[in-house]
């Protein structure tokens, strides 16, 4: 392999087939799933293999299921395939009923289940299991993975949190205003755009909450519209809130639907004199109609326009559409744990694909001898070069390119890989990067998977071609919500 340092490659990608492909081109351009709107924060899976046959189908349609089983027992939940939030040729869970009463009355609440404290549960929609003691919410996490991934080898217990609350690290408000005009914010209920006005939240940053109510106490006395999605008028859309957990850094994001902000450098006066602790404020403007958080266009009106945090023992620095893991103590866990099941020897190459801002091969590169991270979405590339200078990491070069046609490239040159990381979004990876992974023929794999149904679809490509599961373990991110994080070490048979 030539050179190093990164590699930028600027060129039009062709088109891919569905699932990665279709969220790959999203990231490159900077619309990832992470700045969509995610109402639901429910299941989504992604679409199938490209020319697939109907025996693949069926193989898919019987790995789902044991858990739709479980969902058609809830008489919240459907399977919703026309949500128009849902990304493209993906499904959510979508709540049936937007009066909580009706829905109380339908689910005949037993002994498993709490009376939430949360006062939106069955309008937000955005956590499925807050019904649920936390013990009864792991429980169900473990069986929805071990009917999917059992066949593959044994699941080990699922690793939760000692305390489930408050934890979401990246906290996201959408603004508009009632009837008699005044401002709203909150989370959109289940299915619609309609604002479910929250002022707190179980699982959010409890400082961020606090601030999004401060910036809409603000808005009256500057005299700052609230947007309104039919007409196209007012300024203020949304609001973003990063907290870092470990440096304590808060970023604001303000998105707006115009470059001028009126009256900015005093809004941030007052906003500070509020909460001192915001450490950098960051102007987003999106002018488009579309259901997208971030436009393209941002300005640092405070401080240095990102905010920087601990994880594993690395500093990373974190901007407004970089992906960094919104459960930042489980993250710990589940990179640890990925770390473990990796089992270096400290002389191997490795491959960090979907590398992202670089964590995970930033946080292995003690623990090998040379990584390589690869990834599609060029602002990312640059936090990761940032990042890897940050740490002093001189053993670490990052590529920005496509992590398939790259890895086969590297097969190509004859280039020896020994362990492949690759932690894909929640559509999973497709067919053409599978292939190159095992045309590359690493040794070991380990698979971080954050949707357990694309994750048994990718296994049954990768076991069909040479590798066999070592070790599963199921990682809970997501207190509350359907979701649930699973590590996967993979070696190659004749090892």
């Amino acid at each position: 392999m030539k050179g190093t340092g990164v590699k930028m490659q600027e060129k039009n990608y062709r088109e891919k087939s569905k699932g990665y492909g279709e969220e790959q081109k999203k990231r490159a351009s900077g619309k990832n799933g992470n700045q969509k709107f995610d109402n639901t924060r429910g299941l989504k899976t992604s679409g199938k293999f490209a020319g697939e046959n109907k025996k693949d189908k069926a193989a898919e349609k019987n790995t789902r299921k044991n858990f739709d089983k479980t969902v058609s027992k809830d008489s919240r939940y459907q399977i919703n395939k026309d949500n128009p939030k849902s990304r493209e040729g993906e499904k959510s869970l979508k709540n049936l009923s937007n009066d909580s009463k009706s829905v109380h009355k339908s689910r005949n609440i037993g002994k498993d289940n709490i009376k939430s404290k949360c006062p939106v549960l069955y309008k937000c929609g955005g956590c499925q299991l807050l019904h649920l003691e936390y013990p009864k919410q792991l429980k169900e996490k473990q069986t929805r993975v071990e009917a999917l991934l059992k066949k593959f080898g044994k699941v080990e217990p699922i690793i939760g949190m000692k305390n489930p609350l408050h934890y979401r690290n990246k906290v996201h408000a959408a603004f508009d205003h009632d009837r008699k005009g005044n401002p709203i914010s909150g989370i959109y209920e289940s299915g619609t755009h309609n604002i479910v006005p929250i002022d707190s939240c179980l699982i959010e940053n409890e400082k961020a909450d606090a601030i999004i109510v401060s910036i809409r106490g603000l808005l009256k006395s500057f005299k700052i519209k609230t947007y309104d999605e039919d007409t196209g008028y007012g300024l203020l859309r949304h609001v973003l809130i990063r907290t870092g957990h470990s440096s304590g850094e808060i970023m604001v994001v303000l998105v707006i639907s115009s470059p001028i902000f009126p009256s900015k450098n005093n809004f941030v006066k007052a906003l500070r004199k509020i909460h001192p602790e915001i450490t950098t404020i960051v102007v987003n403007v999106n002018n488009k109609k579309t259901s997208m958080i971030l436009g393209e266009k941002e300005q640092t009106i405070y401080g240095k326009g990102f905010i920087e945090d601990t994880l594993c023992d690395k500093v990373f620095r974190i901007s407004p559409k970089s992906f960094y893991q919104v459960n930042p103590v489980q993250t710990e866990i589940l990179y640890g744990k990925a770390i473990e099941l990796a089992a270096c020897n400290g002389k191997e190459i490795i491959v960090d694909a979907y590398c992202g801002i670089g964590t995970i091969g930033i946080i292995a590169s003690g623990h090998v001898n040379k990584v390589i991270g690869v990834e599609l979405n060029q602002d990312a590339v640059r936090d990761a070069v940032m990042n890897a200078k940050r740490n002093d990491i001189k053993n670490i070069d990052f590529y920005n390119k496509d992590a398939g046609e790259f890895m086969t490239q590297l097969a190509e040159q004859g280039q020896q890989v020994d362990l492949v990381f690759m932690d894909p979004p929640r559509a999973g990876s497709d067919e053409k990067f599978l292939t190159s992974l095992v045309t590359l023929a690493p040794k070991k794999v380990v698979y971080i998977s954050c949707n357990p149904e694309t994750l048994a679809r990718d296994l049954e490509f990768i076991t069909k071609k040479g590798y066999r599961c070592q070790r599963i373990v199921p990682v809970d991110m997501f207190p509350g919500t359907s979701h649930v994080e699973t590590v996967i070490s993979l070696h190659r048979k004749d090892t």
